[in-house]
């Protein structure tokens, strides 16, 4: 298992990262008790890359993570700790904001460190652009907070190729971060590319397709009480039905190779390229180590071709996202 690192400077990290996204209610109902006992078993496994952000449960995320550095010490020295900033709740319950002003980014930095219990993280992203601002100036902010010592490598998250060509020739930027899996491959139209051409990591999240690449996806009845989920095109029939259905073939596939459907999805995109990190969610410790397997099983050109066989490139029923959901990242495909 060959390490990856974060941009070209980067210190060399497993290559598959931990998605804090689900240490909140995201995906269903969790624990704290259940994020730490994910925590201690990925330091056991080597895992020592966990992705966050300021949004994840209003703070919870970043507060378990804090939490645990605090119990244990030589947690700070092994995991690399990335989060995110730009969005914040509108004061009246209504929707999010997206804010890219250095007072703003600054200010959820600050309130993230705090939780966190550290003096820097090793990167920081820009959750979503805000239109308002040219992406120079975001990365120049950016640029000032490393050279600050809050921050050891800058990112940003759902980004188009040119977005990232402004912002790389302003401030190195370490990693950019997209929505990439066997069920979302928009980011082959130019991102994946520019990635491998200026050194940039590209983060891959939901990398499991939010379920539906696994073993066991979550049922139409549980994703009735996920606010996200319930509004997704994906997730909504008849495009529930028709993508279980689709995905079926795969998970005999992964069957036969001896691998959970989680693993096989998380060895797809790491053939992907040496540069790409998936960095997938979890809520359950067994979930972790099916997931980890795609880590340990490189894919030969004939596996590839089988996998894409069986779940062609557009096969997906639905738009990843609902109307709403798109404000925020950018379209360039």
């Amino acid at each position: 298992m060959k390490s990856r690192t974060l941009g070209k400077d980067g210190a060399g990290i497993h290559p598959v990262g931990i998605g804090a996204m689900s240490f909140s209610n995201f995906y269903g109902p969790t624990t704290e008790a259940q994020s730490i006992a994910i925590l201690d078993a990925a330091m056991d496994a080597g895992v020592n890359h966990i992705d966050t952000a300021n949004v994840y449960g209003m703070g919870t995320s970043e507060t378990v993570i804090g939490t645990y550095l605090k119990s244990n010490p030589e947690a700070k020295d092994h995991f690399t700790i990335a989060t995110k900033g730009a969005i914040s709740r509108a004061p009246d319950g209504s929707g999010n904001i997206i804010d890219n002003s250095a007072q703003h980014l600054e200010a959820a930095l600050d309130s993230s460190l705090k939780r966190l219990g550290l003096e820097a993280v090793d990167l920081y992203y820009v959750h979503r652009l805000d239109a308002r601002i040219p992406i120079e100036e975001v990365a120049q902010t950016l640029g000032r907070f490393v050279k600050a010592g809050k921050a050891k490598a800058i990112g940003f998250s759902e980004i188009a190729p040119t977005s990232l060509r402004r912002a790389h020739a302003v401030h190195p930027v370490a990693a950019v971060q997209s929505e990439y899996s066997l069920s979302t491959r928009s980011p082959e139209m130019g991102l994946v590319q520019t990635c491998a051409e200026l050194g940039n990591a590209l983060v891959a999240f939901s990398p499991v397709g939010r379920s539906f690449l696994t073993d066991t996806p979550l049922s139409h009845e549980a994703v009735q009480d996920l606010p996200f989920l319930v509004n997704n095109p994906r997730f909504m029939q008849p495009n529930y039905d028709a993508n279980i259905a689709a995905v079926a073939p795969f998970q005999a596939l992964a069957a036969d190779m001896g691998l959970s459907t989680a693993g096989l999805a998380i060895a797809w995109v790491l053939a992907q390229g040496e540069h790409i990190i998936p960095i997938p969610g979890t809520r359950s410790v067994n979930h972790l180590r099916q997931l980890l397997q795609g880590a340990n099983r490189p894919l030969t050109d004939d596996e590839l071709r089988e996998i894409e066989r069986v779940l062609p490139i557009g096969w997906a029923h639905g738009d990843r996202y609902s109307v709403a959901q798109w404000a925020g990242p950018e379209r360039y495909c």
